[in-house]
């Protein structure tokens, strides 16, 4: 597949897309360091440490961004199944689609469909308003609710949702658009459904911010209440999750 990513594309855009939490972080640092000169020594060495954490773990989650988003085979999708069967292909993003041009390629003279369910009153952060607004939609792309998908019955092959299904914060919704993907994929078909889970891996990674995302058992949950099977568990990196899901595959 010819190369469609630039170089450290995923690193810069986290930092383009977020980069308040950086300013908070460096005022931070910043502050507690010129404001602790004021103090006794041992109120130097407490404000010195909190802004070595500070730093450091700003650090580590830009490396691991890095690592995960420009030099993994996070996007070179080999990880993902071909049969050369494939008469339609979905790709289902929150407001910011980074993965419709690769699978477009990757699926050639394949009926490409892109939905996009961000819905801005429900999906506030403002990261997905600045990334929408430096990238435009794929080609075609079609406005769809995570209720309502606007596709047939048992019509898709392959359907990806790639770094997005967390953005549905409520867990009845997210069951809800579960069970639109039950309706449309075929009895063959296959979902992939790829996420960062809420565990010790992303916690040293993103510290905090791991509660964005959610863990193993709550994914579990949620395919289960959706009536799926997990076929395969595919660890792209120590910190990414790839399920495939299907109506016929092996019992949790």
């Amino acid at each position: 597949m010819e190369q469609m990513r630039k170089p450290f594309q995923g690193v810069l855009n986290i930092i383009r897309f977020n980069w308040h939490f950086y300013i908070i972080a460096l005022g931070l640092i910043l502050t507690v360091f010129f404001t602790s000169n004021y103090f006794e020594k041992s109120i130097q060495q407490l404000a010195f440490v909190i802004c070595s954490i500070v730093f450091i773990s700003t650090i580590i989650s830009l490396s691991v961004s890095l690592y995960i988003y420009d030099i993994s085979e996070l996007y070179n999708l080999n990880w993902i199944n071909q049969n050369n069967k494939e008469n339609l292909i979905v790709n289902i993003n929150a407001g910011f689609d980074e993965t419709s041009h690769l699978l477009k390629a990757k699926f050639k003279n394949i009926e490409f469909v892109a939905l996009d369910f961000y819905n801005p009153e429900k999906h506030t952060e403002v990261s997905i308003k600045r990334a929408r607004k430096a990238y435009p939609p794929f080609p075609n792309t079609k406005q769809v609710e995570t209720s309502n998908l606007k596709l047939d019955y048992n019509s898709a092959d392959k359907v990806f949702v790639i770094l997005s299904a967390h953005e549905i914060r409520n867990e009845i919704e997210r069951i809800k658009f579960f069970k639109e993907l039950y309706k449309i994929i075929k009895p063959t078909g296959e979902i992939y459904v790829t996420e960062h889970l809420r565990d010790f891996p992303n916690f040293l990674a993103y510290n905090l911010g791991f509660f964005h995302f959610y863990s193993k058992g709550a994914w579990l949950k949620i395919f289960k209440n959706a009536d799926f099977t997990i076929k395969q568990e595919i660890k792209i990196t120590p910190f990414i999750s790839t399920f495939i899901l299907n109506k016929n595959g092996n019992t949790f």
